[in-house]
């Protein structure tokens, strides 16, 4: 299948890293990833957040876990990344 340019491989997929901000929905968590960004006029650093939906198939994911997740299909409206794994738990 490589001639007309396709492969049986899959494209990397993206992969980060965030800390769990909510986990009331049901096989969804919302995950929250922090960067500071350097302000273009007076130069001080200024914190950026975004915020994903992830999907958690068994509910082990609660409020304060870093996790990493992968991206994946759309699940739904708002759901494009799957849960991968721990990094660290909350206490």
């Amino acid at each position: 299948m490589t001639e007309s340019g396709m492969t049986t491989e899959r494209s990397r997929r993206k992969v980060r890293l965030g800390r769990v901000v909510s986990d009331r929905m049901d096989k969804t968590i919302v995950v929250s990833i922090e960067r500071l960004v350097k302000h273009p006029t007076y130069g001080r650093y200024v914190r950026r957040r975004k915020s994903f939906k992830v999907h958690d198939e068994k509910n082990e994911c609660k409020t304060g876990d870093v996790i990493r997740f992968v991206e994946t299909r759309p699940l739904s409206k708002d759901k494009r990344w799957r849960f991968l794994e721990f990094v660290e738990r909350a206490k």
